[in-house]
């Protein structure tokens, strides 16, 4: 059974930093594909950011320069860092596992497994 465990949210005024993590258990030891999707209230769920199993790095570009995704294979964890927060980056922050192209589930939000989430709110 795939479990995906986010932590790390909170609340955190404009321009400020928050650091999320997601300890996965039961995925595949063959695809090591996951990444962060976020969905805002009254707003459709959209790609953040992915990393593969090859190590490509795909991220939306709403946030490219301010957030950085990163993986502890050893560890099964996820990490995403995000800095110089803004007021449209909250939402509530979902990891996900079991994509193919990091470009393409970015995009198209291509995964097999998602965790609970966590939430991200930004003050003006």
């Amino acid at each position: 059974q795939v479990q995906l465990v986010e932590s790390g949210g909170g609340s955190v005024q404009a321009g400020g930093s928050l650091d999320l993590s997601c300890v996965g258990s039961g995925l595949s030891a063959t695809n090591g594909c996951m990444g962060w999707l976020r969905e805002a209230p009254g707003k459709e769920r959209e790609g953040v950011a992915t990393i593969d199993s090859d190590g490509k790095i795909a991220y939306a570009d709403s946030v490219k320069g301010r957030f950085t995704i990163s993986k502890d294979n050893l560890k099964n964890t996820l990490y995403l860092q995000m800095s110089s927060l803004k007021p449209e980056d909250a939402g509530m922050y979902y990891c996900a596992a079991d994509c193919v192209n990091a470009a393409v589930a970015t995009t198209f939000l291509e995964f097999g497994y998602w965790g609970q989430g966590t939430q991200v709110t930004v003050s003006s």
